[in-house]
């Protein structure tokens, strides 16, 4: 799990750096598909990071509530897991 946390902050470090490089990059009106490119390289780090996350929640967390007695925490984890789902797809 450390590892990942060290990837999952290594995605988001890189993304924050490109952030403010498109900040920069707008104002200055630097070419506008060399700004897309910055900022799809962006998104792509955050979907990994994201990736990341959802993949240790699920073999963590997910995994240990349902396999537990707990009906209210298993609904619970569905509700959390059906909800990221439907953000993520937007």
């Amino acid at each position: 799990m450390i590892n990942d946390t060290k990837e999952i902050l290594i995605n988001f470090k890189k993304a924050r750096s490109l952030t403010d490089k498109l900040l920069t990059m707008t104002e200055e009106g630097e070419y506008c598909v060399d700004i897309m490119q910055q900022n799809l390289a962006a998104i792509g780090l955050l979907k990994s990071a994201h990736q990341m996350l959802l993949s240790r929640h699920l073999n963590t967390c997910f995994k240990n509530a349902m396999a537990s007695k707990n009906e209210k925490l298993k609904t619970k984890m569905l509700d959390e897991i059906l909800k990221v789902n439907k953000l993520a797809s937007k």
